[in-house]
């Protein structure tokens, strides 16, 4: 069994992957302040709530779109595990054919999703990742990941509306009753909800023509339990898809 960590820019999803199983799931938010040891409580904590000791764990291996506590992260799980920790990056081996104009620039969690979402799913590809941005992973007939898209995610695109709109307040991202509001909360639910959905459905046609063949659509992230239930095109939605791609890659660089 190995402790996999992603490391996002509101959230750091960690979780156990015992070969195919994923024994748990939990998030942390990301805090750019905590010190080494901070994580490591919480990360132990974490740990202790499912009953896992130290010697369960074989080793580690962690991915970040967040430069800043990579490294903090990484000493904090090896102060647990005593021992050196992964991470996806240079010099590690994916088995992941990136064909776009620097593949060196393409984020590790794009990375990992795409390693996954290759070993577990008939291609061509499409590969939502819903979080703070939205990400697309395009992965053609021949497993070649070929390029993406990124735009905002729904937190941020509702952050601007309430923070440019003064007349419009705060509210939760939950599922609105009706499509059609009936006040200003429910018609910005509906509003946020459903333009999201809509947008995916008319990304996968567009990108569809783009790929040869019928795509396979794919969804993770915090928040694609919001919005892919209200999607008309057929998507599977996968929450551990990121933990499952860092247990094969963890696999692929093991001593």
């Amino acid at each position: 069994m190995i402790l996999a960590i992603d490391i996002g820019n509101t959230n750091i999803v960690l979780g156990c992957i015992d070969g195919a199983k994923c024994v748990f799931v939990e998030r942390l938010s990301t805090v750019k302040t905590k010190t080494e040891l901070e994580y490591a409580i919480d990360i132990k904590n974490v740990l202790d709530i499912y009953h896992i000791k130290k010697t369960d764990l074989e080793g580690g291996i962690i991915s970040s779109v967040v430069p800043q506590i990579t490294t903090v992260v990484k000493v904090a799980v090896e102060k647990i595990l005593k021992k050196e920790v992964l991470t996806v990056g240079a010099g590690i081996k994916t088995g992941l054919n990136i064909r776009i104009d620097n593949p060196a620039q393409l984020g590790s969690d794009l990375v990992v999703g795409a390693v996954a979402g290759i070993a577990e799913y008939p291609v061509p590809l499409l590969i939502f990742d819903m979080g703070t941005a939205n990400t697309v992973c395009v992965i053609d007939k021949n497993r070649n990941y070929i390029g993406g898209m990124i735009y905002p995610g729904i937190g941020v695109s509702l952050d601007s509306l309430t923070a440019n709109a003064s007349q419009l307040g705060g509210i939760s991202l939950e599922e609105p009753g009706h499509i059609i509001g009936k006040n200003t909360a429910d018609c910005m639910k509906s509003g946020i909800v459903y333009s999201s959905a809509a947008a995916i459905d008319g990304l996968i046609d567009r990108l569809e023509e783009e790929v040869d063949g019928d795509v396979t659509v794919v969804a993770t992230g915090g928040l694609a339990g919001k919005i892919i239930p209200h999607c008309r095109r057929k998507i599977i939605r996968d929450d551990h898809l990121l933990l499952k791609g860092l247990e094969i890659i963890y696999r692929k660089n093991r001593k």
